[in-house]
């Protein structure tokens, strides 16, 4: 078996996260490449939620529509996900749940349950309808009594039904794994990671003895795949935590929003227990939170923000002043579906024209996108270098799909970049004088002077202002003081390697742009479509010198918005006009098979200039 797809569902906040992380370290402790998406509802508790994991002998990039294992551990997903399980693949699931009919899953929605009742030909079908057309596609159900399980083992063990009942996701972990003839060490190793104290031992022991029940057929087999010590299981939002952390950063500033959060949170972990040394704030709004970054970033130290779309809207005029007043910050946007609160849980790459502009007046920015779980890593030490050594505001975008997106990653894919900065003004004894902080410079940069270092002192305003910080409206000062901001642009342009401002993967006749989170289905679907060429942008603004990689070949974009953003940025900035637009705004992550059957559209010449993609539950 070379790659392999297991998705487990269930209501919000059943523990089906912890099952799929289960799932995962698992595997990879038996030698798998692994990688995990997370699908949930913007509610807290209840409604639908389901992860895919997908292994693999070789690292995953991207995921695949339909799967070959279902694990529903409640009846809802045996009626969601009709239709997305591979033939001679398998069903899991708990028989007591065959007695219910649709009307009795209170979250199903109306339209799925009107689409199942006519598809199934009733007007109220049951769960055991379901599960016959399940079988009419060629999946092996496979009934396991999870609850009756957990009660059995809970009674054996001396444990309240109530409690054994908790252990639910990894009974479930377990029966998969021990189904397919998976050894338990890995999983017990993975439970070790997971949990603590007395939580670990109930664990430990509920493994054993789903270890210990008759292993029923199985279509496949699952075995280790040689354990190679080094590697590291990481989201998209652990990993940008992290990269900051490499990059330095000393102050973090966020109000609690979907799916930026989660970020903050795991920077608060991290600094509490192992000693870095970093100031984590909750603000009282996103207003707060910016404002506060940049006075940080005043005083000297290096500062960020993270939040989502409606939190980037309220930071506009803090953004603003920090790029008045020249002070590096660096902005982590995870993009969700809009506009206003929208989707708050699913993905999208909506908010590209508004992280390059977003704001009145004009100002220098830099917009960096990151890819992949790795390149969120990176990008992260990059943007606060960026931010210092040019003093300017760096948007870092990634979104909700790569934000929760966990991939299995080698030690060497999570480089350390080193700390790097522009000049700073060298402290001095004596009495204070000013320092003329915003005089224009080479290439638009002055030496930073944050506030305090002894023997200077300047004004800042968010007005325009001379070069010692006096507001002022002379035209010739002003045009001075813009042109000095805006040089900063063509000063990164030149400064920044050619690497690290987009990846040129394959040229072709037909040659993709993409950006962001949609690398790797595309990279992956490239292996099946070898004419295909595939370019990835890194630096979104200023946008790169491509015009030469791009002449004379049909243009496709692909990317998670309505539009086709990227394919007006590429028009705006070459005069180059893209052929093809595929968009996906469902809020559901592209797949690889969507991604291979679009540009095979494309190459057939049987598509339309804009392509919608519609996959997705």
């Amino acid at each position: 078996m070379e790659s392999f797809t297991w998705r487990v569902g269930g209501p919000q906040g059943s523990g089906v996260e912890t099952a799929a992380t289960l799932f995962a370290r698992a595997v990879a402790k038996g030698g798998w490449w692994a990688a995990s998406r997370r699908e949930y509802h913007s509610n807290i508790m209840g409604r639908h939620s389901y992860l895919d994991v997908r292994l693999g002998r070789k690292p995953i990039r991207g995921f695949y529509e339909r799967v070959e294992m279902l694990v529903a551990l409640d009846g809802e997903t045996l009626a969601r996900h009709l239709g997305e399980v591979k033939p001679g693949g398998v069903v899991l699931y708990d028989p007591k749940h065959l007695s219910l009919t649709l009307s009795k899953l209170p979250m199903l929605d109306h339209r799925l349950r009107d689409e199942l009742a006519e598809r199934l030909g009733e007007a109220d079908p049951g769960l055991s309808k379901v599960l016959e057309a399940y079988v009419a596609q060629g999946v092996q159900p496979l009934p396991y009594p999870y609850e009756e399980v957990a009660d059995r083992i809970g009674e054996a063990l001396g444990v309240p039904a109530l409690q054994a009942r908790r252990t639910l996701n990894t009974i479930a972990v377990a029966a998969s794994l021990h189904f397919m003839g998976y050894p338990k060490e890995p999983l017990l190793e993975a439970l070790a990671l997971q949990f603590r104290g007395q939580v670990l031992e109930l664990n430990r022991k509920v493994v054993e003895a789903v270890y210990q029940e008759e292993v029923p057929q199985v279509a496949f087999r699952l075995t280790t795949n040689g354990y190679e010590p080094g590697r590291v299981y990481l989201t998209g939002a652990q990993a940008a935590a992290l990269g900051k952390l490499a990059g330095g950063l000393r102050f973090q500033t966020y109000y609690p929003i979907s799916p930026a959060t989660d970020e903050s949170v795991y920077l608060e972990a991290h600094t509490a227990f192992q000693g870095a040394d970093v100031a984590v704030v909750q603000t009282e709004d996103e207003i707060a939170a910016v404002t506060m970054a940049v006075g940080a970033a005043m005083a000297g130290a290096r500062a960020a923000t993270a939040t989502s779309g409606p939190g980037f809207s309220l930071m506009a005029e803090g953004l603003g002043f920090a790029g008045m007043a020249e002070v590096p910050l660096v902005v982590t946007l995870y993009q969700r579906g809009g506009p206003s609160t929208g989707l708050p849980t699913r993905t999208e790459q909506g908010d590209l024209f508004f992280a390059i502009r977003g704001g009145h007046g004009e100002y220098p920015r830099l917009v960096l996108a990151s890819g992949d779980v790795a390149e969120a890593f990176q990008d992260a030490q990059r943007a606060l270098n960026w931010a210092w050594t040019y003093q300017l505001v760096v948007v870092h975008l990634l979104d909700k799909f790569l934000a929760s997106t966990g991939e299995v990653l080698p030690r060497e894919a999570l480089p350390l970049l080193g700390v790097r900065e522009g000049p700073k003004v060298a402290p001095r004894e004596g009495r204070p004088e000013v320092y003329p902080r915003f005089e224009p410079g080479p290439d638009g940069l002055s030496p930073y002077l944050p506030l305090g270092t002894p023997g200077w002192f300047y004004w800042i305003t968010s007005d325009e202002h001379d070069p010692e910080g006096h507001i002022t409206e002379d035209p010739r000062i002003r045009e001075a003081q813009m042109e000095k901001r805006m040089a900063k642009l063509e000063a990164a342009r030149r400064g920044i390697p050619q690497e690290e401002l987009y990846a040129l993967f394959r040229e072709g006749r037909v040659m993709v742009l993409g950006w962001g989170s949609v690398k790797g289905a595309l990279l992956e679907a490239l292996e099946e479509l070898p004419e295909v060429g595939f370019l990835h942008l890194r630096l979104l603004w200023p946008f790169p010198e491509i015009r030469e990689l791009l002449e004379g070949r049909t243009l496709v974009t692909v990317e998670h918005n309505y539009s086709g953003q990227l394919a007006d940025l590429v028009r705006q900035e070459t005069g180059l006009e893209v052929a093809h637009r595929v968009v996906k705004y469902n809020g559901r992550p592209i797949t690889v098979d969507e991604a291979v059957e679009a540009l095979k559209a494309v190459l057939s010449g049987q598509a339309p200039g804009r392509l919608v993609l519609r996959g997705g539950v």
